[in-house]
């Protein structure tokens, strides 16, 4: 008896090396008896676009090339097209956008073929089950970051590494990249237990007795607890990615911002210090820079923290601080938020029609850090160039297109305003800040702003205090004498708007 496989109408954009490749195994597949199981018959190619004059009428495979990208919209209405799919993985970011946007005005699913290179040749299911679905980060608007994994080898290699919030999402894919480069030792410390277990079994089941891996379960914010780790342990090399990052929620619980991230990075970056650890290397945020919520203010204390620390030229360690901006897929991202309401059919939610901000993916945040402490010569700060900011509403409504939906009809968009300490824009660098080029020409080595050491520590044991005393108002403003950048977000966000003109 049969089975029924329903055929999806496909356009294909791109008739070279790819598109052939690909049409071929289609065709394959479909012939084999276990098409069914594979899904390959799914795949109907109907036409082909190319923008390539002399290829116009070619067969692949009997597929025709029909026209050019700029009838992509009329050619799938003609062949009632139900599905696309991008057979160019040489295309440049600008021209893969340019052409997805046309491809949006159709309202049908597009798929994306990657770089050839990538697939594991000579297996037909490999080539079209890595035919996937076209991802965020293609509409970023910027080439995916290189980093050079061999610097960042010789720096990992044969050493003792700390990842402190270790199961997080930046955190456990420091731990998955470290693993990578045959360390001595991981050490993983988190305060959630569940998060820790995951990245634990995941490691063990991947590299077993090979991978000399410790998880302990501790609060950065024990010091004697963290002092215990760092005497048994001694690790050379200390990735502090422990942190509340959370803005609205810190905003009505500026105490925890404080004890955890303050605190903990106090605690953590001295105990380093004090053993001699060789590098010290603290996650931070675009948020820290002229921050306007808690969450953001004490990130920015954390960075002086480090500098302050840096400045004592006690011992041997360097800190290192890295700045980046919004993580797609972490915990908390907007992207996963958004997918779920687009699946129970809207409205996506956005606070404010003009809010923007970077972003990057977890590999890209997480090599930054690495190839930062691996080049790292002095106690320095770096700041990734991450192109242009993108609009959160324009993020929302390709999202939406990419589900084959319509924007305001199908799915609403509705905006509910800006949250508690929420900025319009975020920024990477302060005014004071100057940058130069490192050998990786994204990475920005930032000018260090001199701290005052006498007045931050005083100044850091007034907020300590406040902050054990859960006393938020004395805190908060304590917060604000410690970081002079600190301001209200109705301050920043209307100066803002008043420069953009909006």
């Amino acid at each position: 008896m049969g089975i029924d496989i329903i055929k999806k109408r496909t356009m294909i954009i791109g008739a070279g090396a790819a598109a052939t490749t690909l049409i071929n195994e289609i065709f394959n597949a479909v012939s084999s008896p276990y098409a069914a199981d594979k899904g390959a018959a799914a795949f109907e190619p109907v036409c082909i676009i190319d923008n390539d004059p002399e290829k116009l009428g070619m067969e692949i495979c009997g597929v025709k090339v029909v026209g050019s990208t700029d009838k992509i919209s009329e050619y799938a209405e003609k062949y009632k097209i139900d599905q696309i799919i991008l057979a160019i993985p040489s295309l440049s970011v600008e021209k893969r956008q340019e052409i997805i946007d046309i491809c949006n005005k159709t309202k049908l699913p597009i798929k994306i073929v990657p770089f050839i290179g990538s697939l594991i040749l000579g297996n037909s299911a490999a080539f079209l089950n890595q035919v996937r679905d076209i991802n965020v980060e293609d509409l970023l608007g910027r080439d995916p970051i290189k980093f050079n994994n061999e610097e960042i080898r010789r720096f990992i290699k044969g050493k003792r590494c700390m990842v402190t919030g270790g199961g997080g999402s930046i955190g456990s894919e420091l731990v998955r990249q470290i693993a990578k480069y045959d360390p001595a030792q991981i050490i993983i410390v988190d305060i959630y237990e569940n998060n820790a277990y995951e990245i634990q079994q995941e490691l063990t089941m991947e590299y077993g007795e090979s991978l000399n891996l410790i998880t302990l379960i501790a609060s950065v914010r024990d010091y004697f607890r963290m002092s215990k780790i760092f005497e048994k342990y001694k690790p050379q090399i200390v990735f502090h990615a422990a942190a509340h990052k959370h803005v609205p929620l810190m905003e009505t619980s500026p105490m925890e911002a404080i004890k955890n991230n303050v605190l903990g990075t106090l605690n953590v970056a001295s105990l380093a210090q004090y053993n001699d650890t060789e590098k010290f290397v603290m996650i931070s945020t675009d948020k820290a820079v002229n921050p306007t919520n808690v969450m953001g203010a004490s990130k920015r204390c954390c960075e002086m923290i480090v500098q302050y620390l840096a400045q004592q030229h006690d011992g041997c360690t360097k800190f290192v601080t890295t700045r980046f901006g919004n993580v797609l897929g972490s915990n908390g991202s907007v992207i996963p938020l958004f997918k779920k309401q687009i699946e129970k059919g809207g409205p996506v939610t956005v606070t404010h029609p003009d809010i923007t901000r970077y972003f990057m993916t977890i590999p890209e945040a997480v090599s930054l850090v690495m190839e930062a402490a691996a080049i790292a010569e002095e106690s320095q700060i770096f700041v990734l160039d991450m192109g242009k900011p993108v609009k959160i509403v324009t993020l929302a409504e390709n999202l939406i297109r990419m589900y084959g939906k319509n924007p305001y009809s199908d799915i609403e968009i509705h905006f509910t305003g800006l949250r508690p300490g929420e900025k319009i824009t975020e920024e990477l660098l302060m005014d004071e800040e100057g940058l130069h080029r490192t050998s990786n020409k994204l990475i920005f080595i930032g000018r260090q702003i001199e701290v005052d050491g006498e007045h931050f520590a005083e100044k850091l044991k007034e907020l300590e205090k406040a902050a054990l005393d859960n006393n938020d108002e004395i805190a908060i403003k304590a917060l604000h004498e410690v970081v002079p950048t600190f301001v209200t977000p109705e301050e920043f966000n209307k100066k803002e708007l008043q420069t953009t003109g909006q």
